[in-house]
């Protein structure tokens, strides 16, 4: 099940990521991801299995641009590869298409996960060294909604 973040479920996404820390995410980005939750979060989704949170992950808009942003995607460990990040983006992208004003659909991620972006349709635009923390480089991709 799909369904809208509440503040309730705080405590058991940070978990979630602190489970995905050092493979996927820097010590240092779980001060961001609460900061995220708490001030920077506009559209963001969590995914359960039997009352348990397995998948997050976000939307923000560009202010004044006809972009969607994809953040904070998080899949618990136990349930990779099984297909929950694949479910999420295209809830994500199915909300985003309900909204006419919105071309394009962005996303910046790192060198570990951004070949399954470009499996759901993004087209790598730009990276970066180091950018997230040492070892964390940028992938920023793109995709164009028709």
């Amino acid at each position: 099940m799909i369904r809208a973040y509440t503040p309730a479920d705080e405590g058991e996404l940070i978990a979630l990521l602190q489970l995905n820390i050092p493979r996927y995410f820097h010590p240092d980005e779980e001060s961001d991801f609460v900061a995220y939750l708490l001030q920077f979060r506009e559209d963001y989704f969590v995914m359960e299995e039997n009352r348990r949170i397995i998948g997050a992950g976000g939307i923000n808009y560009v202010a004044g641009q006809p972009e969607a942003r994809i953040s904070w995607d998080i899949i618990h460990p136990d349930f990779q590869g099984q297909g929950i990040g694949t479910q999420l983006m295209l809830h994500r992208i199915n909300h985003i298409k309900q909204m006419p004003t919105i071309r394009r659909i962005t996303v910046r991620t790192s060198q570990l996960v951004y070949p399954f972006y470009e499996k759901m349709g993004f087209v790598l635009e730009r990276t970066e060294k180091d950018f997230w923390a040492k070892g964390f480089d940028l992938y920023q991709l793109k995709m164009t909604l028709d």
